[in-house]
């Protein structure tokens, strides 16, 4: 019978009132290896950790901590540590070391891992760290990756793929995979890529088809010619169109010469639709500048939030000036107060799902930023009968509770209205805004929310107003 091994004492230094036990804080021991410059148990440490423990180790860890550490360990420990932490947390850390401890980390990284954290850096840091790597075609290979976008063809592909020459046959390429199997294996190769003596890509084999075939027999019999390609400049949004169309595992890249370059593949595209939903909700949630961490530090979190934050307050204010022009009119009926936050809430939601819906499609590709009239038909119809539905329903509640038909004219009809033009308003502004250069995700929420709270504001405001005598 195995013992479960008891659990480590907690560390008398740490806060008297924790009672965590220290396994459950590790980066503890990891300041202790750092403090007694110990590498070896440092990277022993690190090993024995999990990717989310490494992670929320040095999350824990001061900047200057976790550059120490990283510059403690061995290159090719770092390089495992760097790959499970947030990029920015990485890209910040090869900032802060050495230059040629940082090239000696990114050549034990895989080429497009590195590529992306040099991507992210300081241009003046990162040509600082490619100028101490020892393989120049490396450094130029690199140098070239961090010019292409993280998102396009040429940032998501890798440069590790199997690729023979037309002359061989099925014979030479099994033989070739099966003497390096664990090299093709790193790969992960899920097709085979037939080049001419130039490298310019002239097919695709299936490994069915290998197997399935005699070994005598030219690849160039059974390839697959002039395969479906992606260009090395293709952006994010023709790699989605691309890989909708069918279901690939993967594409070849090649470049403006149809030199095979890389492979990208269906999960890297996936990885990057992710990261980019994410970035999208950051920037909706009022998060701008890029990723946020707590371990950041404080004064740079506090400005990028306030970049966000500041200029909501000028907007609110002008959305609370409508209230102000029509004081008299709420303060004779007071139960408009109620339920002027119910129609600016109501008309919001509703203009938030046209953005979400914009959104989408200007990112797959199905809508161009000029198309208004597609837009505000299709929204107009939409806001219509929401806004009919909607209106009828609150103009009824309201009615009822006060026994004032007036009042529930009154709110129905602005909540309709406001329905109709928030749907319109959520449509159009990710167009307009993308066809002015400007982030929509970043942008399109304050311009609905203050254009929603002002029009509904006047609407139950100057409608009350219409008929201010039936209401008191």
């Amino acid at each position: 019978m195995t013992e479960t091994p008891a659990p480590l004492a907690p560390d008398p230094e740490s806060e008297t009132n924790s009672t965590e036990p220290e396994l459950e804080r590790p980066w503890e021991p990891l300041a202790k290896c750092l403090e007694s410059k110990d590498a070896k148990a440092a990277a022993g440490f690190l090993e024995d950790l999990n990717s989310e423990d490494q992670r929320r180790a040095m999350s824990r860890l001061s900047s200057e901590e976790q550059a120490q550490i990283v510059a403690l360990v061995e290159p090719e420990v770092a390089a495992d540590l760097l790959e499970h932490l947030p990029e920015v947390q990485a890209v910040d850390i090869l900032e802060v070391i050495a230059p040629e401890s940082g090239a000696d980390i990114v050549e034990a990284l895989p080429e497009d891992t590195g590529a992306d954290l040099l991507r992210g850096m300081d241009e003046a840091e990162s040509e600082a760290l490619l100028a101490e790597l020892d393989d120049i075609d490396e450094a130029e290979n690199l140098r070239v990756r961090t010019e292409y976008e993280a998102d396009s063809a040429g940032g998501l592909m890798t440069e590790s793929f199997a690729a023979f020459p037309e002359t061989a046959t099925v014979g030479d390429v099994l033989g070739e995979l099966s003497h390096n199997a664990e090299m093709y294996g790193d790969m992960d190769v899920q097709y085979v890529y037939v080049i001419n003596d130039s490298g310019i890509l002239r097919g695709v084999l299936r490994l069915r088809d290998l197997v399935l075939t005699r070994r005598a027999v030219p690849v160039v019999e059974i390839m697959i010619a002039d395969p479906v390609a992606v260009q090395v400049s293709d952006d994010f949004e023709a790699l989605l169109r691309t890989f909708d169309e069918k279901a690939y595992v993967g594409l070849p890249v090649v470049d403006e010469s149809c030199l095979l370059v890389g492979v990208v593949t269906r999960q890297a595209v996936d990885e990057a639709t992710a990261d980019q939903q994410t970035e999208d909700y950051l920037l909706t949630s009022g998060i701008v500048g890029g990723e946020e961490l707590r371990s950041m530090p404080m004064l740079l979190r506090c400005r990028r939030r306030l970049a966000w934050l500041a200029p909501n307050i000028l907007l609110n204010i002008v959305a609370a000036s409508v209230i102000a022009m029509y004081e008299d009119t709420l303060q004779a009926v007071i139960a408009l107060a109620v339920f002027l936050p119910i129609v600016s809430d109501m008309s919001g939601c509703s203009g938030n799902q046209a953005v979400a819906v914009s959104m989408r499609e200007l990112t797959l590709g199905l809508i161009r930023p000029g198309e208004y009239l597609r837009v505000i038909w299709k929204e107009g119809i939409l806001g219509l009968m929401n806004g009919i539905v909607l209106g009828t329903l609150l103009g009824t509640i309201a009615g009822i509770w006060k026994d004032n038909v007036y009042l529930g004219l009154v709110i129905g009809s602005a909540l309709a209205l406001n329905t109709i033009l928030s749907v319109l308003l959520g449509g159009l502004v990710p167009l307009l805004l993308k066809k002015l250069k400007v982030d929509p995700a970043l942008a399109s929420g304050p311009i609905l929310t203050t254009c929603t709270d002002m029009c509904g504001f006047f609407l139950v405001l100057n409608l009350a107003s219409l008929v201010l005598t039936k209401l008191t």
